[in-house]
């Protein structure tokens, strides 16, 4: 199964990240062209491309870190250090299935190749 998924785990509270803003961007020239907008669901999850619309090339991750923290989801009364995290990658084989988790606190995260 091809296409491309996330996962949103706040780490700061042991939970997924539910309702943070997620936009996928496709490199277009010189710039970059917004592809899809979701929130994440109440698992964490987003699917942003179905199998296919996934092709070769670069993209861009965008995840409103900061307003989830300042929101419902927050666990620290301290205000956060990040905004938004953005994540930059290349597809390089659009028939693999392709899921790029984002685990988050409001001062660091950490992201990888998923399956």
């Amino acid at each position: 199964m091809s296409g491309l998924t996330t996962h949103v785990l706040d780490l700061a509270g042991g939970r997924p990240a539910a309702g943070v803003a997620i936009r996928l961007l496709a490199k277009s020239g010189d710039g970059w062209r917004q592809l899809a907008a979701s929130r994440a669901d109440a698992d964490g999850r987003s699917r942003l491309l179905a199998p296919d619309e996934l092709t070769a090339g670069g993209y861009r991750l965008e995840f409103d870190i900061g307003a989830y923290f300042r929101g419902a989801g927050a666990t620290s009364a301290e205000p956060g250090f990040l905004e938004t995290v953005v994540i930059d990658f290349t597809v390089a084989d659009a028939d693999q299935h392709l899921h790029v988790p984002l685990l988050v606190s409001p001062f660091g995260y950490s992201t990888y190749r998923g399956s």
